[in-house]
């Protein structure tokens, strides 16, 4: 079975609107606080979801959210609209992520939180049986992405949530698209991998 986004579970959310974000960078460049709370209203939960996926510790993930909407704050004055608002936002959030990565692996003795989280609902009206299922499915699918190594969980992660193309994905990451082509094939390859084991 062909492995991809949609057959993994792994639904995008459609982005906030393009024009309101950058006009909202505008304003806040022009001094006006007011647009970084709706800048936030629109892509805090976002921006929250994403980091704890990149980290599995939720009050890190916390934490790494408020910096992210902190250095947004800091650098209005030179964000340009040639690349979309997604891009540069997650752009910050997965350097943070990185960042606390090498954190993380230069002490290895800071208990970390093990947490598996389901990324979506499951609609209250499926049959109970069908909700146990889809749960355990997600928990599944939550707990390989989880295992994959932090530059394809990065590129699977802004691609299958955030909807992200394969160029936009680069310059997140800071990457060419060969490179980003590649994490994606291997982070789709792991986990059918490991999603068909913990199926024979």
């Amino acid at each position: 079975m062909t492995t991809t986004p949609e057959v993994l579970g792994l639904v995008p959310m459609p982005d906030a609107p393009l024009d309101a974000d950058i006009e909202a960078m505008q304003r806040l460049a022009a001094g006006d606080d007011e647009a970084l709370k709706e800048i936030m209203q629109r892509w805090s939960d976002k921006v929250a979801a994403f980091l704890l996926r990149m980290t599995g510790e939720p009050a890190t993930a916390g934490d790494l959210a408020e910096e992210t909407f902190v250095k947004l704050f800091q650098n209005c004055g030179t964000y340009s609209p040639s690349a979309t608002f997604s891009t540069y936002l997650f752009t910050i959030a997965s350097n943070l992520a990185r960042n606390h990565e090498r954190w993380r692996q230069r002490h290895p003795t800071v208990e970390l939180e093990e947490e598996v989280y389901d990324a979506h609902a499951v609609s209250a009206e499926s049959h109970p049986d069908t909700q146990m299922e889809n749960s355990e499915r997600q928990g599944e699918i939550e707990a390989a992405l989880a295992a994959l190594p932090t530059s394809l969980r990065e590129a699977m992660l802004l691609l299958t949530y955030e909807n992200m193309s394969y160029a936009e994905i680069a310059s997140a990451t800071g990457c060419n698209v060969k490179t980003v082509e590649m994490r994606i094939y291997r982070a789709r390859q792991l986990l059918k991998d490991w999603l068909k084991d913990d199926h024979t």
